[in-house]
């Protein structure tokens, strides 16, 4: 699974540093890039701002998008990638705590992959990122990259 990044878009520590723990736990070796708010997970995807220069070949091979995010949230975040020709295609799966119908509907009518709820216990977490990381970065067959 070597040079296939995963973006990890969570504005919240604890969440955060869990979903890495999981990662890990689960042998995922993959890169990690992480974006704190909306707009960081942008300019990372677009090589903007702070990542102005970045290796745009890095494409993320899957991109794991929290709803409450700061400054711009992920249903905006995930509006600007369907939008967007380079990343209309990438995986996101939105990974939330929300339990909102509507947020839920909102993320798939947007082009949301998946819509996966943040179990509260560890080992329940740990269990669903093993499974999204099998589908996702093993199984799943992701479209040719198209340049940035």
């Amino acid at each position: 699974m070597g040079g296939k990044v995963i973006l990890l878009v969570e504005d919240n520590a604890d969440d955060e540093a869990l979903a890495v723990r999981a990662l890990k736990k689960n042998n995922i070796l993959n890169e990690i890039a992480v974006a704190r708010d909306g707009v960081e997970a942008l300019e990372y995807l677009f090589g903007e701002g702070a990542y102005a220069g970045r290796d745009m070949k890095l494409v993320p091979q899957l991109i794991l998008l929290d709803l409450k995010l700061p400054k711009l949230d992920g249903l905006g975040v995930l509006r600007r990638l369907r939008a967007d020709p380079r990343t209309k295609l990438l995986p996101v799966v939105l990974l939330t705590s929300s339990n909102e119908e509507e947020d839920m509907l909102n993320g798939y009518d947007l082009g949301a992959n998946s819509y996966v709820r943040k179990p509260v216990d560890f080992d329940q977490f740990k269990e669903a990122i093993r499974q999204l990381s099998l589908y996702w970065l093993v199984l799943n067959e992701a479209p040719p990259a198209r340049r940035m």
